[in-house]
C-alpha cells in the first residue's frame, strides 16, 4: 500500500521542493548528484536515490524514458505549490507598472483589454480574463438614432464609462418624436439603474397601468427588449496564444493545435474560469485538474476581481506545468487586485 502524501517527511518534501525548483530553472530531468550538490542537505547520493525511489513510487516525480533523473508530475507539482512554495509579493516596480496601464479613466472594456494584455507580456504566456455582463453595470444615459425601415442605432452610456453602440431591429418603425420621447423617459426614470432591473419594472408598470403612459411605456418596453439584449457579445478576452509555440514543453505540434482549437472555441475556457469566479484569492489548474484535454500539459492560475463587494469576473495566465509559480501567483492576484480597484474608481466617476 502507497503512502499518503501526508505522510511524506520533512526529508523527502526538501527534495521534491529542490527538484522541482532546479526542474523549473533547467527544464531538463533531474538526478541524484545533482540534488545532493543543490538541495542543501547533508545526504549521500544514495540516500537521495531511495527518496527519489520514494517520490516517484507516490506518484509525485516520473522518470521520463530512460532518463536517471526525474521530473515532478501534475500530483507532484500541486503539493509543491499547496504546501512547500514561498510566494513573495509583487515587486513595487511590476505594482507600479500594473497600476498605470490600469487607469481608473479607461472604459471596463479598455482596462480588460490591458490587464490580459500585461499578464501575457509580464508572464509571456496567455493572457486571459472573462468580460462582465453589461447586466452587471448600471447605464447612465441612452439616445436613440433612427436608421432606415425598423432599424435604430442605441447609443449606451454606462456608469463605468463604457459607450456601446448597437444597431437593433423593432417590430415596427418608429419616429424621431417617439424614439426622443422614449429616450427622455428612460433617461429620466432609470439612469443609474441596471438593464434587468429597467426590464422588469417596465413590464411591471405598463401591466399596472391605463393612463396616456401607457403608450410611452409599450414603446419604452418594445425597445428596451431589444436595446439592452447582450446576446453576441464577447465573453472572454484572450492574448499571446503564439507566445506558447515557444515554450519547449509545450513544441508537440499536435498538442499545440488542440491548444489553439480550445482558444478559438473558449466555450470551455469560459466554463473553467466560471469555476474561479466565486474562490478566494487565486487557484489553479494544473495537468488534467482543468478538465480538458488540450491542457493536459498546462496550468491555469486565476483569480477572481471584482468592484464594491461585487464580483465581475475572472482573470488568469495560461502556461507549461513548469512554470515559475512563485512569480506568477502574485502577478495575477496583484493585477486582479489593480483591475478591480480601477474598476471601482471608474463606477464611482460622475
Amino acid at each position: 500500500m502507497k503512502r499518503t502524501h501526508d505522510h511524506l517527511d520533512a526529508r523527502g518534501r526538501s527534495l521534491l521542493r529542490a527538484l522541482i525548483a532546479q526542474y523549473i530553472r533547467d527544464g531538463e530531468p533531474v538526478g541524484s548528484r545533482t540534488l545532493a550538490k543543490h538541495s542543501g542537505l547533508d545526504v549521500s547520493p544514495a540516500t537521495i536515490r531511495n527518496v527519489m525511489a520514494d517520490l516517484e513510487e507516490l506518484g509525485l516525480v516520473a522518470a521520463p524514458h530512460t532518463s536517471a533523473g526525474r521530473i515532478p508530475t501534475a500530483q507532484g507539482y500541486r503539493l509543491f505549490v499547496d504546501s512547500l512554495l514561498q510566494v513573495q509579493p509583487l515587486d513595487e516596480r511590476e505594482v507600479s507598472r500594473l497600476r498605470a496601464e490600469l487607469p481608473a479613466t479607461a472604459g471596463t472594456q479598455a482596462l480588460l483589454s490591458n490587464a490580459s494584455e500585461l499578464l501575457s507580456a509580464m508572464t509571456h504566456f496567455v493572457g486571459l480574463v472573462t468580460v462582465p455582463t453589461r447586466e452587471q453595470f448600471a447605464f447612465r444615459h441612452i439616445d436613440f438614432v433612427p436608421l432606415d425601415g425598423n432599424r435604430v442605432l442605441v447609443i449606451l452610456v454606462f456608469t463605468d464609462n463604457e459607450v456601446q453602440n448597437r444597431i437593433i431591429s423593432l417590430r415596427r418603425p418608429y419616429t424621431p418624436a417617439e424614439l426622443e420621447q422614449t429616450a427622455n423617459y428612460l433617461n429620466a426614470h432609470f439612469a443609474g439603474r441596471q438593464l434587468s432591473e429597467i426590464r422588469s419594472q417596465l413590464l411591471r408598470e405598463l401591466r399596472e397601468t391605463r393612463s396616456a403612459m401607457e403608450r410611452t411605456l409599450s414603446a419604452a418596453v418594445d425597445i428596451a427588449e431589444s436595446a439592452f439584449d447582450r446576446s453576441g457579445t464577447e465573453d472572454v478576452v484572450v492574448v499571446g496564444q503564439t507566445k506558447l509555440m515557444g515554450v519547449q514543453d509545450l513544441s508537440d505540434l499536435e498538442r499545440l493545435r488542440e491548444l489553439f482549437e480550445a482558444f478559438t472555441r473558449k466555450r470551455e475556457i469560459l466554463q473553467l474560469l466560471d469555476r474561479c469566479i466565486q474562490a478566494q484569492g487565486v487557484r489553479l489548474f494544473i495537468g488534467e485538474e482543468s478538465g480538458m484535454a488540450s491542457l493536459g500539459n498546462c496550468t491555469v492560475v486565476t483569480a477572481p476581481y471584482g468592484a464594491n463587494g461585487q464580483v465581475l469576473g475572472a482573470i488568469g495566465v495560461i502556461g507549461p506545468t513548469r512554470m515559475a509559480y512563485e512569480r506568477v501567483i502574485p502577478m495575477v492576484q496583484a493585477t486582479a487586485d489593480l483591475l478591480g480597484a480601477a474598476l471601482k474608481q471608474g463606477r464611482q466617476a460622475p
